[in-house]
């Protein structure tokens, strides 16, 4: 399904794009990475969503693991 032209996928690549760098703008840490994760649970998204699982997974596996480190964080203190 397309929307003006752009697919569903490219989407959600492009609002987790945003996503990520708008958290780069925020000056409290905690709200950054809040945000980071929402852009990388988007990301994810974006992964699963490419043609093939060959073209997703490394962007699967590096934002899986950007959250993983964001949470991290986020929690220890």
């Amino acid at each position: 399904m397309e929307i003006f032209g752009i697919t569903i996928t490219e989407y959600v690549g492009y609002l987790a794009s945003i996503m990520v760098l708008v958290s780069f703008t925020m000056k409290d840490v905690k709200k950054l990475r809040a945000l980071n994760i929402m852009g990388c649970l988007l990301f994810v998204a974006y992964g699963f969503l490419m043609p093939t699982l060959r073209i997703g997974l490394p962007i699967i596996i590096t934002n899986i693991s950007i959250f993983g480190i964001n949470l991290y964080y986020i929690f220890k203190k």
